[in-house]
């Protein structure tokens, strides 16, 4: 809702303007469909997922909510959200054999305020589109229609996810120019944020995905 809130109001619209990119891809496949309503078919979508899968989990644990449980979350996302980028440089300057200067999101012409809400955007849409919808529905595949066992499915889903995702930042007017350093820790970061994925659910790693990149942009 932050996301979406602070896009509007920098747009004026619900998909046009400077957006995330996997949010406007998500988008512009109901749109192509179904025009403007096929947003709203977006949005209901999205919407009627994310309630199925609270009542799912109500009902497996129908007590209270616990605060202190989100607040957990919460904390644990900013922690990774710290340390991600350490960890994810350190592979990757022992993976080329050196330090590489890992300025991956060199800043676009764009204000603080839009590099904060695109960053935003990228928990939600980029985690929902390359971890959820591409990483499982490949090992999905993989494991229903080739008959692969679970542990190799999940190892060719990351591997390709990771590949998929990390070159998606260098498409379109507002992606980054191609180096290898960067090519090979966003890798390494798709690798990580799936692994991520599946110990600790989609929340925590959108969210750590999120403050990466607000921690990131502050920094600059």
């Amino acid at each position: 809702m932050l996301y979406e809130l602070a896009a509007f109001s920098l747009s004026g619209d619900a998909i046009t303007g400077v957006r995330n990119g996997a949010d406007v891809l998500l988008k512009s496949l109901f749109v192509g469909l179904g025009g403007r309503r096929g947003l709203l078919i977006f949005d209901l979508l999205l919407l009627a997922v994310g309630l199925t899968l609270v009542l799912r989990d109500r009902r497996r644990n129908p007590g209270p909510l616990q605060p202190r449980i989100f607040g957990g979350m919460l904390a644990e996302a900013i922690v990774g959200g710290l340390v991600f980028g350490v960890i994810a440089g350190a592979l990757t300057a022992l993976l080329l054999n050196g330090v590489p200067r890992l300025l991956i999101l060199q800043a676009p012409a764009l204000t603080v305020p839009t590099q904060l809400t695109v960053a935003l955007g990228a928990g939600i849409y980029e985690e929902l589109l390359f971890r959820v919808l591409l990483v499982g529905g490949l090992a999905l595949f993989a494991r229903r229609v080739l008959g692969w066992r679970p542990m190799p499915a999940g190892v060719m889903a990351a591997l390709v996810g990771a590949t998929i995702f990390s070159a998606f930042h260098y498409v379109g007017p507002y992606g980054d120019p191609f180096s290898l350093s960067t090519f090979v820790f966003r890798l390494i970061a798709g690798l990580l944020f799936s692994a991520m994925y599946l110990v600790r659910g989609f929340g925590i790693t959108a969210w750590t995905h999120a403050l990466y990149d607000v921690f990131l942009i502050l920094a600059m």
